[in-house]
């Protein structure tokens, strides 16, 4: 039985790819930065109210310092989605994966990459894309949407198997 993903890697593409990465492999680093900037907002609020709110140049600078720690801990999925967008090497920004039994062969405009199973550090799956670890800093996305040879859950009992990992579900 072949699998065949035909993806897109747009930013929502790979924002969902972020959010897995940071989900999973990432975890724990993610953690630790989020605590350490939500204490670093509350530092800067008890600032801005220990100086009784004066409006000049250091109580400005405090605000939008929390308010960009703020939106960027809102919005880091689909920031870094954006960052990762920009640096896609020309004629990659659509892939056509197949998957058989013993490897699985994702083809672009520059060229063609086999694979093993044995290369995945983690599986994860969303409402729309499975994505595949393979480090820290990498990973692909698969589209279910333009599934062909089964169902999602056909393909995820497929590659739990070929694999050896869970597919672990993200939101």
């Amino acid at each position: 039985m072949a699998f065949t993903f035909e993806t897109r890697y747009d930013t929502k593409a790979l924002s969902v790819m972020a959010r897995a990465l940071r989900k999973t492999v990432r975890k724990k680093r993610s953690r630790r930065s989020h605590i350490l900037g939500w204490i670093v907002i509350v530092f800067a609020l008890l600032l801005l109210l220990a100086d009784g709110f004066a409006l000049d140049a250091s109580t400005i600078i405090t605000s939008l310092a929390a308010l960009a720690l703020l939106l960027v801990f809102l919005f880091e999925d689909r920031l870094n989605g954006a960052v990762a967008k920009k640096r896609l090497l020309p004629g990659t920004e659509k892939a056509v994966t197949v998957f058989s039994e013993d490897k699985f062969v994702s083809t672009t405009d520059v060229g063609k990459t086999e694979w093993n199973y044995d290369k995945i550090l983690a599986v994860a799956e969303t409402a729309d894309f499975f994505v595949f670890i393979f480090s820290k800093n990498h990973g692909q996305v698969y589209d279910k949407g333009s599934l062909q040879g089964g169902t999602a859950d056909d393909f995820r009992r497929f590659i739990e198997a070929a694999a050896g990992k869970p597919v672990q579900r993200i939101a």
